[in-house]
């Protein structure tokens, strides 16, 4: 992105190569009060700005800063171990972007038997902050049950459920279906403590057989088959990077 001597560039020239809409249409963004600056609103079509490090919305989104940095999402095959090698010669993530020219980080991790989205970068802020609980981003799993699933199980967990190393605070559950021996259930919880949806389903008698994350924060999984990738939107870095306070 061009910028000039002092590595600042007009903000609605910035908006349109970021894929904003047209020029004339971020003019007209600005004038209406839809673009913010640090926390204040710009009309000034005249306003420069550092595209790396200004925090921009355009009508209450963020967007991104300019920098090398990639935020990738993989839907993980179940049975890849969730780190970058492994001693033991199993699948790892790397397979799956050993063609990328980042050094790249996994944003928290996945159990080698379930399945599902996990994050990607090289941002080893983002990572970190990310996969750190205090930041409480939601992460959906739908898991495949033993027994049938009634409602009762669906409140039991709202109300939360203390396992051996704690209480577990379950953001959102349902039962998607259920028949006479197995059922299926959405749950959203912000922790990452280990093997903590199948430890929170088998306290309620409901063993876990298969276990998929559907979604972290507002990223979700959609259509991406298994062992695919993506890079994310810039609306979802922009809602992740200030879940993470970046």
């Amino acid at each position: 992105m061009e910028t000039d001597d002092e590595g600042l560039i007009r903000l609605q020239k910035l908006l349109a190569q970021s894929g904003i809409a047209s020029r004339r249409k971020c003019e007209e963004l600005m004038l209406a009060g839809e673009v913010e600056v640090d926390g204040e609103v710009v009309t000034r079509l005249g306003t420069k700005v550092d595209p790396t490090t200004a925090v921009i919305r355009v009508s209450g989104k963020r967007l991104p800063p300019v920098s090398s940095h990639v935020y990738l999402v993989l839907n993980k095959p179940r049975g890849v171990v969730s780190t970058m090698s492994d001693p033991e010669g199993r699948p790892t993530l790397t397979d799956y972007v050993a063609d990328r020219p980042e050094r790249l980080f996994h944003v928290g991790r996945l159990d080698t038997d379930t399945e599902g989205l996990i994050l990607l970068t090289n941002d080893g802020d983002f990572a970190q902050r990310l996969a750190h609980p205090s930041y409480e981003v939601e992460k959906t799993y739908v898991a495949e049950v033993a027994g049938r699933v009634d409602k009762a199980v669906v409140r039991t967990l709202l109300a939360g459920v203390t396992l051996d190393d704690g209480p577990v605070e379950v953001r959102r559950a349902r039962v998607v279906s259920s028949t006479a021996d197995r059922g299926i259930v959405e749950l959203v919880i912000h922790e990452g403590r280990n093997r903590i949806v199948r430890r929170l389903l088998d306290h309620v008698g409901h063993p876990v057989k298969r276990l998929t994350r559907t979604a972290i924060g507002p990223v979700r999984i959609g259509t991406l088959k298994a062992g695919s990738i993506r890079e994310l939107t810039g609306d979802e870095v922009g809602s992740l990077l200030d879940s993470a306070d970046l």
